[in-house]
């Protein structure tokens, strides 16, 4: 089982891993399939959004702040509730 992973970072760290040089993916509020064929680590700069993933687990809720860690081969349902703005990582 893929498990996605949601944690808050301190500004230091966010800033050692470079993230605010990372590419920025930004989507109105709407649901969609996704399926991730790399990890992706992105940071939630704005917004709210529940990911569901197909494989039985738990939906999670992320928002602005969140660290996450999508891992390769997830197939999910993103509900993005309020518009998403978030910097991402292919790893």
């Amino acid at each position: 089982m893929k498990k996605i992973t949601v944690k808050r970072l301190e500004d230091e760290e966010l800033c050692k891993r470079g993230i605010f040089s990372w590419p920025i993916w930004e989507k109105e509020v709407s649901k969609f399939s996704w399926i991730y064929s790399e990890e992706e680590a992105c940071y939630i700069v704005d917004g709210k959004a529940t990911v569901t993933p197909l494989d039985g687990q738990h939906a999670i809720s992320v928002s602005s702040g969140d660290y996450v860690v999508f891992p390769a081969g997830l197939e999910c349902i993103w509900e993005i509730h309020e518009a998403i703005k978030k910097h991402f990582n292919f790893e």
